[in-house]
């Protein structure tokens, strides 16, 4: 008997913050599921769905020509409740009781812990596939969503380097990645920006509003009277790009103008590289499955496909690029050093 009639029926959600590419994941795990001759069954609305029994079969007709959709079909949510311990229990019940053998979970960290904990209730294989703009999952080089919101970003900051180089006005954009700042270093570096503040770079010794003023007349100083964009991640300014664009008015007289993408950098088509990496971790994940593997994420990291545990996730972490960062603080934005007690 193959492994394939063993595990003929699994489960799959897409969970927590939406990411592009969820869709084309969701593809790829009904086309190869339905390859191995396994049935999908799908919860709607994440952990919620999967504890309330929202269930909906799945096959090709169904996904076949949704992989260009940003968002979900089946739909996400976030459910604290899902960190009980009853909760998980439910869940495992629902999920026998329905003949499942393995669950697919399409999320970020919070998503993996929750499969996780499952994992702890529940004899059924868990496989997560890394779908978060973020980028912020230990062990793949990207996650689903990563390049679409990174492209998004840089669209807006090529459009308001327009208007800023035409009033000569300093423009605050504010990007998604309270945790990780790979949005705001890609996004920054592509679309040209002159700062960059972001999460890890805050860490040891965060930029004041002095620091900052002290750069862009540098900049100028430099480059002579014109533009200054800066790209904020979320989180790394009390009050945000609007207060900071604020301050920088009302204390130091700089004409400044702030810009929040928001929930912008979830939407649009997917990118190529996002609907290809969908692709083939959301296959990778089903025949992981199919292996008899349980208690991993499906990743790619250096054009390998591999399977890093899920506690790993999120306990161990990602480094910014260091020589990306060199490259934007030394060499694309060359201005005299400052002193000591400035952060650059």
């Amino acid at each position: 008997m193959s492994i394939a009639t063993v595990t003929q029926r699994i489960g799959v959600i897409t969970s927590g913050g939406d990411a592009p590419g969820m869709n084309a994941a969701l593809r790829a795990v009904v086309l190869a599921a339905e390859h191995y001759g396994m049935e999908v069954v799908a919860f709607r609305h994440g952990y919620e769905g999967l504890l309330n029994n929202e269930h909906i079969s799945l096959n090709a007709p169904d996904v076949l020509h949704i992989l260009q959709y940003s968002g979900t079909i089946i739909k996400s949510a976030r459910c604290p409740r899902f960190k009980e311990e009853e909760s998980a229990k439910l869940a495992a019940k629902n999920l026998d009781a329905l003949n499942i053998q393995g669950l697919v979970v399409i999320g970020g960290d919070g998503s993996f812990r929750g499969a996780h904990h499952l994992g702890k209730h529940w004899n059924g294989k868990i496989i997560g596939v890394p779908g978060t703009i973020d980028n912020d999952l230990y062990g793949t080089d990207a996650t689903i969503g990563y390049s679409t919101a990174v492209a998004i970003a840089m669209d807006a900051l090529d459009k308001i380097r327009d208007t800023a180089d035409a009033m000569d006005r300093v423009f605050i954009v504010e990007v998604m990645g309270r945790h990780a700042g790979f949005i705001g270093l890609k996004s920054a570096m592509a679309a040209g920006a002159e700062r960059m503040i972001l999460p890890e770079l805050q860490k040891d010794k965060p930029l004041t509003i002095a620091a900052i003023v002290k750069h862009i007349k540098r900049v100028e100083a430099v480059r002579g009277a014109g533009s200054y964009v800066m790209v904020l991640s979320e989180h790394q300014w009390p009050g945000g790009a609007v207060a900071l664009s604020e301050q920088l008015e009302a204390e130091y007289s700089m004409p400044c103008r702030p810009c929040l993408l928001g929930h912008i950098q979830r939407g649009g088509p997917p990118t190529a590289t996002d609907r290809v990496l969908a692709s083939e971790l959301g296959v990778h994940a089903v025949e992981l499955i199919r292996d008899g593997v349980t208690g991993v994420m499906a990743g790619l990291r250096a054009g390998e496909l591999v399977e890093v545990p899920l506690e790993e996730t999120w306990t161990k972490k990602s480094p910014l690029d260091v020589n990306l960062l060199r490259i934007q603080h030394e060499i694309f934005n060359p201005v005299k050093k400052p002193a000591r007690d400035e952060q650059e």
